[in-house]
């Protein structure tokens, strides 16, 4: 099995505190991997380095082989738009916009025609529970519908990853259940998930856990 994503020795600090100490890590294709670890133990950091939203101070991280070149912002803007599908607790969509244009937001910053985008929206749409919602804004929506909305957005470039980052740290335990069997569909389906939590339950529903403690994986 490839990896789509490898992690070497990646060090991190922030203002002056060393968050991420020599941290390793691999995630294969098809996977669903959580990383767990109490507050200020370097998750996120984790998650946003392997998302190349941010940069490790030292450290290499390959995608499907591939090394990541950090002085070429032009490259890792275009890996994070095109390879990438990223959720995070705040579902973070457009006030102004409906859900269609939420969704396909993405993809027409990457050029794709409007058309295309909407059909494959719509497909969405309808996958995720949302069908009839599709014109409505942010607001009219449920805490829960919004999660998906978001989900749905990380969705329509057809990511080599999805990066979700504590995804249900604000939805009831209904909504927690609904965004969670979206993930197990997405990865019975071949998606690559790697989720950050703070959920121990959660985690083991996953396929596979990495601990992280005091920015070291420990276990």
């Amino acid at each position: 099995m490839s990896k789509v994503l490898e992690l070497i020795d990646i060090h991190k600090t922030i203002r002056g505190e060393q968050i991420l100490r020599g941290v390793n890590l691999s995630v294969d294709e098809g996977e669903f991997l959580s990383i767990i670890g109490p507050s200020g133990s370097g998750k996120s950091s984790l998650l946003y380095i392997a998302g190349l939203l941010d940069r490790p101070d030292k450290g290499e991280i390959f995608i499907k082989g591939e090394r990541v070149d950090f002085q070429n912002s032009e490259k890792l803007a275009s890996i994070r738009n095109t390879k990438f599908g990223f959720i995070f607790q705040f579902h973070y969509l457009i006030n102004e916009f409906t859900v269609v244009e939420n969704i396909i937001a993405p993809m027409i910053k990457m050029g794709k025609s409007k058309s295309e985008a909407i059909y494959k929206a719509l497909i969405l749409i309808e996958e995720l529970g949302l069908k009839g919602k599709e014109n409505r804004k942010p607001f009219q929506l449920s805490g829960g519908e919004q999660q998906r909305v978001a989900i749905a957005r990380a969705l329509i470039n057809e990511p080599l990853l999805i990066l979700a980052d504590e995804p249900t740290g604000n939805l009831d335990s209904k909504n927690t259940e609904i965004v969670m069997d979206i993930f197990y569909s997405l990865n019975r389906e071949g998606k690559t998930i790697l989720m950050v939590t703070h959920d121990l339950e959660l985690a083991r529903r996953s396929r596979r856990i990495v601990r992280i403690l005091d920015g070291r994986i420990i276990d």
